[in-house]
């Protein structure tokens, strides 16, 4: 599978179930993979052959996938010297179509106040964003994107999400469907019980 610019995507082999390998990753009605985590996997049995390592199956992978979509050369954020929470916090002002202040961004965007302030100060200087001291309280501030920052998201969001349907590609509809209904299963009880920000 390649993407529009014809590199290879990233995680379709992954998308595709990747190589097989016997026993790599093979269990009780799960199917024998070869991808980076079947092979830690293994060697973790080897060394604890008493553990269940199922849940390193499914984690690994998610870090993994999360990992390799982060890192990707050809994705369209990256093109535009962007990381994935720097497009988040820009994506919450576009969305929310909203003024918002610090406090708003990281529980919107699910960061850190330490790492949305840290953002924040990257942004400004691109001249994506700019800031408004509140008029009542000189402790608050109010974010809003610059036309640059809007014209950006909106520029960007299309290119990405085209992106993001070649490397989902390797699985049909239906999976991925079920893929989606089982993460956003697995999101809610985490949320639920893990309020820990994200860096």
């Amino acid at each position: 599978m390649t993407a529009a610019n014809g590199r290879r995507a990233v995680g379709a082999d992954a998308a595709a179930g990747g190589p097989q390998e016997d026993g790599a990753g093979a269990g009780a009605g799960r199917p024998a993979v070869g991808d980076t985590v079947a092979a830690v996997v293994r060697q973790w049995r080897t060394v604890h052959p008493e553990l269940d390592t199922g849940p390193m199956e499914v984690i690994g992978r998610i870090n993994r996938c999360a990992a390799l979509l982060q890192q990707a050369e050809d994705a369209p954020l990256r093109h535009a010297g962007l990381t994935r929470p720097e497009f988040d916090l820009l994506g919450a002002l576009r969305r929310t179509g909203l003024e918002l202040t610090p406090g708003e961004l990281a529980r919107e965007t699910f960061s850190s106040g330490a790492a949305v302030t840290k953002r924040l100060k990257q942004l400004t200087e691109r001249g994506l964003v700019e800031r408004r001291g509140d008029t009542r309280d000189r402790r608050v501030a109010h974010v809003r994107l610059t036309d640059t920052g809007r014209a950006l998201v909106d520029g960007i969001l299309p290119a990405q999400l085209s992106y993001e349907t070649t490397v989902l590609s390797g699985l049909d509809t239906p999976a991925q469907s079920t893929l989606a209904t089982l993460l956003a299963t697995l999101l809610s009880q985490l949320e639920g019980h893990l309020n820990t920000p994200h860096p």
